[in-house]
């Protein structure tokens, strides 16, 4: 029963929260956001008009203008991320390109797929990393293959990037220390002509709402408010010993599998010690 104990003992230790991660309890946990996530996140603007007139680069170098990509009666799947982010935007177009591959629609011909980078300093070249990676990825189980022609990930100026983050309503900002960006991330559906028809957040995305998604946005229907489970890209702060939102939430999940590990053992030992003072019992 010692050993038992003991591990009893470390299971309420770790279910205690570390006090990097305390917070303010005199308010609900679903109204206390971390102070480095003030001002990001993304706000649906279903059924507003992006401005299609944006001048971009495209990952060859070429200029290009955000409204090529409308009209041709072919919805699109937006996303915005930054190239050169070292966590979560690498994480969002892995699990785009995922739930593309299993679709059953090819980029270029039923949708075509956007991804600009909201981070002035990224180049085509970036883009063009990028861009391999996310189409090697999507060829990994699409049929038939794709060159990746409709898929275009873009680079642009300030002032482009600004004018699409507000009409989409992303929010982020970039850390001053580390010159990384704070933000979350999601897919968006646009219409044919430029209307936001539907938001889906996270990293992993569910090919058959997408699907349902690009349908329904072909006929240039709109879709309703969905629930915003967000997941944000922060750093961790050596001087303050603090992790960021994304790795905090990770972290959490480790901890509550290390846990449930941890509980079902203590109660194999607890099952043990009482089947052992038993037969000693009967022995006796």
């Amino acid at each position: 029963m010692m050993l038992a104990s003991l591990l009893l003992t470390s299971l309420v230790g770790l279910a205690q929260p570390p006090s990097t991660f305390m917070r303010d309890t005199s308010q609900p946990a679903s109204q206390v956001k971390p102070e480095e996530l003030e001002g990001v996140g993304i706000t649906q603007k279903l059924d507003q008009q992006i401005p299609l007139d944006l001048t971009f680069k495209d990952e060859a170098g070429k200029t290009v203008q955000l409204g090529e990509y409308f009209g041709s009666g072919k919805p699109v799947i937006l996303n915005l991320v930054y190239y050169t982010c070292p966590m979560l935007c690498g994480e969002a177009l892995a699990g785009e390109a995922s739930a593309l591959a299993v679709l059953k629609f090819s980029p270029g011909k039923e949708y075509e797929a956007v991804t600009v980078s909201f981070n002035p300093d990224d180049t085509p070249q970036d883009a063009a990393a990028k861009k391999k990676i996310s189409v090697d990825r999507l060829n990994e189980h699409l049929e038939p293959k794709t060159s990746g022609e409709g898929w275009h990930f873009l680079t642009g100026q300030k002032a482009e990037i600004d004018r699409l983050t507000q009409a989409v309503g992303f929010r982020y900002r970039r850390d001053p220390k580390t010159g990384q960006y704070i933000h979350s991330t999601a897919l968006i559906i646009v219409t044919p002509h430029g209307k936001l028809a539907q938001y889906y957040y996270g990293v992993e995305y569910s090919p058959r709402d997408i699907r349902l998604g690009v349908i329904e946005a072909s006929r240039n229907k709109i879709g309703n408010l969905v629930d915003a489970v967000e997941i944000y890209c922060c750093r961790y702060d050596p001087n303050t010993g603090r992790y960021g939102a994304l790795i905090s939430r990770v972290l959490s999940i480790a901890g509550a599998a290390t846990l449930l590990v941890l509980g079902g053992f203590v109660f194999a030992m607890i099952r043990l010690d009482k089947n052992r003072s038993h037969k000693g019992t009967e022995q006796a």
